[in-house]
This record gives C-alpha cells, structure tokens and sequence, in this order.
C-alpha cells in the first residue's frame, strides 16, 4: 500500500499549474450568468420586471399570471446561452444544497412535437421528495411529500448549462425544512424592527437591511495526496498523523507570496465567481500551510448566504480541473491553526447609512450608539442561543484551541468605545438638565467619530468583536452554512429592537420625556445590564475562564452542551413571537443537529478504527517483522552477545508492540462503546454518549498510531504524511 502513498507524491510533486487567462476584466464580466436586473430589462415585459423589483423591494407577492412571464423571459435568457436543464437550487438542513435538473425539453403525448417549456409554475413551486431529506421527524417516511418555492430576493443564475432558481424548501404540513425559510423571515422582521427604530431619527427611513460580508478560509491540498488519505476522503479531516518538524511557527506563510498552483486555481475562481455574481475582493495565504483565505464585498444577507453556498460548490469543482482537493473542515491538521468562517454584519438604510458606522454629528452618533448598544444587549441577554448556533461536531474542534475565539460568548468593542459607554453610564435618571445634554452631545456622543475603522482595535481572541462599521461574528466555522448564525443573530436583536422601541415609547408617553432624554435613558439601562458580556482581555486566557464563570457567561465546550440552548423556554418563546420558526421546527432542527453530530463521530470512530487496524497495524508488523530478522541475523553472527548489539532493535520490537496492543485494545473498546450508544434511543443521551465515552478514545488511538509512524520505517509507511499534505505544492 506505501506504493499509493509515494505514487501520489511523484503525481504532486511533478504537476504543473493549469494554463488559465482570464476572458475579460471583472467588471465586463460580473454578473453574466444572473438573471440581474440587466438581463431581466432585456427579457422580461415592463409589467413583469416592475412585479420581480416589487417583490425583492417590498415583500410583494407574484401572481402567477404574471409568473409565466417572467418564466417566459427566464427561460429565452437561459436558451440564449447554451441551458438544457433547470433546477430549484435549495438548502436542505443537510449542511450542502440540493438540486434536480429537469430538462427544458418536453413533447406532446404521444412523442411528437418537440418544445422547449417552462412555465410559471414550474418557476415558483416543485415538489421534492422531503421524507430523505433531514427533517426531525416533521415528516414520516411516507409523507413524502415537500414543496420548494420561488425566493425571488435571490436572482436566478446559471452553472454549466443548468438555469438554478434558489428556492425555500417546507413541507407539505408548512414546516420549513431548510436554512432559507427561517432567514428570510428573520430578515423580515430585522427589517421591521430597525425601520421602526430608526423614524427617531430619520422618518424618512422605510427600509433597514442586513447586511453579510464573510470571509471563507479553507485548505488546498493536492488531490493525488489528498486520495491517498481515507480519513480525508471520509471525514474532511486527519484523525491520525504526527505533526510535521515545520508548521507554521515561523510565520512565513500568512500573507506570503501565493504558490503558483494556488494562484492560478484562485484565478479561476474568481472568474467563475464574476460570471455568477458572486463580489470575491480579496485572497491571501492564511496562517497554517497550504491555507487560504478569500473575501467578498458586503450584500444583503440572503443574498450572501446563497453566495456562499453556491461558492462552497463551485471551489470544489474548480478545483477538480487543478487536481487539487479543498477542505473545508475546521480542523483538517492537527497542531495547525484551522479554519473559519467569519461573518461581518451590520445594518444599512435605504437612505444610504451603516447604522453601526459613526458618523459626523451628535444626532446620527444617537442612532450609531442607539443600535450598537441594542446589539450589544441581544448578544449578552441571548449568548448561550449564539454559542448554539455555531455548534457542530467539527467546530468544536476549532473553539477555544489557541487559535480561534473560546466558546465562551463575548463582546470587544475596543478602548474608546468602552469610554463612551463608561460615559453614558453616568447619565441621569429621568429628564436631562440642558448642561448634562449639551455635553453629553458635544463631549461624549459628538466625539466618536474619531473612533475609525482603521484604529479601532483588534481583538482576535473574541468570538463577537466591533471592528469600526460592523460585528464581526468570528466563532463560525468554516463548513457552517451561515444562515443558522445569520437567523439567530438577526433574530435577537430584532427582539430587542422591538422590546428598545416599547421602552422609549412608554418613557415618552408616561413620564412626558423627550425623546432624546428617553433614548438615554433606555441606553444608561441597557449598558448596566449588558457588562458582563463585554471582554476586551486575552480570551485564550484561563483567567479569562474562571472570570466568565463568575459573570454568569456559559462555557459549552461540546456541541451536546451547546444545543440544549435551542430548546430552552426563551428560545423557543424567541422565536416563535417573531413568527421565524414556530416550536416544532426550533425542534425538529435540535434533533436534526444532535443526529448529525452523532453520525459525524460515528462515522470518525469507524473510519479511525478501519486505518488504524488495517494500515497501521500491518505495516507495523512488517517492519517488525524486518527488526525481528536483523534480531535473529544478529544471533547467528554474534551468538551470546547479540542481546547487546542488538538491544536497540529489541526496545523498537517491545515499543511497537506495545502500540500495537494499545491500537487492538482501545479500538475494541471504542466500538463496545458505540454500540452501546447506538441502543440509546434519545437524541440528547445518544450524542452525549458518542461525545462524552466514545470521542475520547480518538485521541489515544491516535497517540499510538502517531508514535508508530515515528518508529515505522518511511519507505513502507502507507499513509501520506503531514510533511507531504502540508508542504507540497
């Protein structure tokens, strides 16, 4: 087997970077695959692109007269460049999107007369099978039954010769089964929220949109090396490899010069990404080898949670014409840093302004603090509900490991902030003497736009950090797909948003305020009560541990630990009173994650006891086997005094078998314990199982099958090593 291991290295190692020119400047090609608001001028009647732009501006519904049209010019735009087929693209609660292509080809009953077709209602509903999708026992296996409609907000785009239509995905009983439903509702009612806030300052505000910009890091690996590792293949990342001599401790990666191979397969990336509309800006070496990361301008939430789905797709197929392998799992290496997926957020107006940039004057830096301070309130009243967020069985591999933010929840707002808030603070209660808001609009808020992007601090030890016009949600990992954080995120400050409003409102109107002295007031409140969340320190630190234990923060180091948070009383009042998901699908989406969990280690405990028997094992015998003739050799030439010309090959047999017996034993143990955990019939016990007493023995198994690859015998070592995953280019 050690053949396939030195077969792929030559492979790798004699690759030359595929020859790519870029077809034209990004700026001519951006968005030629999208049915954008050019292509829909050029096919659609006036009628039917004013009921698309309604649609996406204001919530307003498509009849589905006017859906033929637009299913009509859909369809000609498609045809013109090349489509066969086309497909509801969706986001089942599977972690990966999911189409079915239908051709565009249909005949009449009897074979005869041949025509392209596409009509509105195969535009804005089908009818998936939804009992193989993960649904959390909304739906029994024969209650198949599913739908997926039309989400117009998200343009149509074409991959290959396949038109995509991105779709939400429920069930026949109106369930959602996917990431988009409970989003977009989330947006909906963000959007509510902050435009109702918002008339304080501005009346002439009348839409509030959240706003993405992630940052997607991943790993390059060259396909060949990448092949030659089960664990790769099957789980995403190493469960066993010792560490290379040279990681990443000289720095001398980061931000380096990209590798020509890399270079060229971002190139062509970018391309692809230009001809979908997906605004890719920046790319860089990370920290680890062979780690990468790539940026897009800021859009609409929705919007940017598609792209990064569809992008997750396309890297993948890109790569395939580089003979490279993209991995995206949080911790592919061990003793390397891993990957993330942070999610930059805010909220602009359809006047025009970030509401969490400052700005010039007194009045526009209320509405700056007004919303940054209600973000601040959500985070610190719903922290455990955001830890759940991001959990997932690959994740926990990331948090609190020295190189991403803990696990615990935490909120940096950088030096001067702090000041301003310590200032607020002080506010009086009730009405305001014209002294003390004078200064506070020319001293305290007046003051702030000298809080600039550029120096505001970085904290990267924080899992939630204001970075000068934005949060920065840094804690989500680099597979999630961003909705699950995005909905929840949006959710909890829109709650409170609403609960800020009701406050002001009832100072106003009771206590006879104006409302400036309210909204003080209100903030004075909110800061009081949101301290314990704010960090500036070292989050690595375990003073920082002890100090979060005190203040009350939870510190859920495991997915099971984490989850349980989805399901509690306020997460469930959360989020059915906005109308997001109503208690059987917060539910069902519990289950659906601890079911996922369980089968990710599962499906590691099985991979891991599969190589370590059936590579690592028999290649230690062999090499055994050869010491053990050197041992005997020894004997016929030296007789009685082979034991002391020999003693170092006597000491590598007793070691190797002492792994050896190690591997057999603990991997016999490991699978008493799944099977033992595979009888449990509860979720919650089944995942704690496979966490708690089946997880723990990955870490010993490995230890032994980590020390024989550093006793074994290089040339008959069958598994590709961290040397050669990590440094080949």
């Amino acid at each position: 087997m050690s053949t396939l291991r030195f077969q792929a290295l030559r492979e790798a190692s004699t690759r030359k970077p595929v020859k790519f020119e870029e077809s034209d400047r990004k700026s001519t090609i951006f968005g030629a695959n999208v049915f954008n608001d050019k292509a829909m001028k050029q096919f659609l009647t006036s009628d039917a692109f004013k009921g698309v732009r309604d649609a996406v501006q204001h919530g307003t519904k498509i009849d589905r007269k006017l859906a033929d049209y637009i299913a009509m010019g859909m369809k000609e735009w498609a045809l013109s460049k090349g489509v066969t087929h086309y497909t509801h693209w969706f986001q089942p609660l599977t972690g990966t999107t999911a189409e079915k292509h239908d051709a565009f080809f249909e005949t009449s009953y009897d074979g005869s007369d041949p025509v392209e077709k596409f009509g509105g209602a195969q535009l804005v509903q089908q009818e998936p099978d939804a009992s193989s999708f993960p649904n959390g026992g909304i739906r029994n296996t024969f209650e198949a039954r599913g739908y997926t409609a039309w989400d117009p907000t998200s343009p149509a785009f074409i991959f290959g010769t396949t038109l995509c239509i991105p779709t939400v995905f429920i069930s026949y009983t109106g369930e959602a089964l996917d990431y988009k439903t409970p989003l977009l509702r989330a947006l909906t009612v963000m959007d509510d929220a902050a435009t109702e806030v918002c008339k304080y300052f501005d009346k002439n505000v009348k839409k509030v949109t959240a706003t993405l910009g992630w940052e997607q890091e991943y790993f390059l690996v060259d396909r060949a090396l990448a092949n030659s590792r089960p664990d790769l293949i099957m789980t995403g990342r190493t469960l066993l490899g010792h560490t290379s001599a040279k990681g990443q401790q000289l720095d001398d990666h980061y931000f380096g010069s990209i590798p020509t191979r890399a270079l060229t397969y971002m190139r062509d990336l970018e391309q692809e990404c230009m001809l979908l509309g997906i605004p890719v800006k920046t790319r860089h070496n990370e920290v680890a080898p062979n780690q990468f990361e790539l940026a897009p301008i800021f859009e609409e939430t929705n919007l940017a949670v598609d792209h990064n789905c569809l992008l997750m797709d396309v890297m993948q197929k890109v790569a395939e014409r580089h003979e490279l392998k993209v991995l995206f799992h949080e911790k592919p290496f061990k003793g390397v840093n891993g990957s993330g997926k942070h999610n930059n957020w805010s909220l602009a107006t359809d006047t025009g302004v970030n509401l969490l940039s400052p700005s010039k004057t007194p009045m526009s830096n209320l509405q700056f603090l007004t919303f940054f301070i209600n973000t601040i309130k959500a985070v610190n009243d719903n922290e455990s509900l955001l830890r759940a967020a991001i959990a997932s069985a690959s994740n926990d591999h990331r948090l609190g490991a020295n190189e991403a933010p803990p696990a615990i929840i935490s909120v940096f707002i950088g030096g001067q902030l702090t000041k301003v808030l310590a200032e607020l603070e002080g506010v009086t209660t009730g009405k305001l003497s014209p002294e003390e808001k004078t200064d506070l609009k020319l001293n305290v808020v007046g003051k702030i736009p000298d809080v600039l992007l550029d120096n505001t601090d970085r904290n990267r030890t924080s899992p939630f950090a204001f970075t000068g016009n934005k949060f920065e949600f840094r804690a989500v990992g680099s597979t999630a797909n961003c909705s699950n954080a995005m909905t929840t995120l949006n959710a909890i400050v829109a709650k409170q948003l609403r609960d800020f409003k009701v406050e002001v409102d009832a100072l106003i109107d009771s206590k006879d305020m104006k409302k400036d002295d309210a909204i003080f007031n209100v903030l004075r409140e909110y800061i009081k009560q949101s301290k314990k969340i704010l960090f500036e320190g070292d989050g690595y630190s375990e003073e920082w541990e002890v100090e979060a234990a005190k203040r009350g923060l939870s510190n859920f180091k495991t997915t099971p630990e984490a989850l349980k948070a989805r399901i509690s009383k306020q997460s469930l009042d959360l989020f059915s009173e906005l109308n997001i998901m109503n208690h059987i699908e917060v539910e069902a989406r519990y289950e659906i994650e601890l079911e996922e969990y369980t089968k990710k280690i599962q499906i590691e405990g099985r991979v891991l006891g599969d190589i370590s028997k059936n590579h690592v094992i028999p290649t230690a015998i062999r090499y055994q086997n050869t010491l053990i003739a050197n041992v005997k050799g020894l004997k016929d030439i030296f007789g009685t005094d082979f034991e002391t010309i020999a003693k170092e090959q006597i000491v590598l047999i007793k070691e190797i078998s002492g792994h050896i017996e190690g591997i057999n034993s603990k991997v016999q143990e490991m699978t008493n314990e799944r099977k033992s955990a595979n009888n449990l019939t509860d979720a919650q016990e089944m995942a704690e199982a496979y966490c708690n007493k089946v997880k723990p023995y990955f870490e010993i198994i490995r230890n032994h099958c980590d020390k024989l690859e550093l006793l074994v015998d290089n040339e008959i070592w069958t598994l590709t090593k961290y040397r050669e995953l990590l440094f080949t280019k």
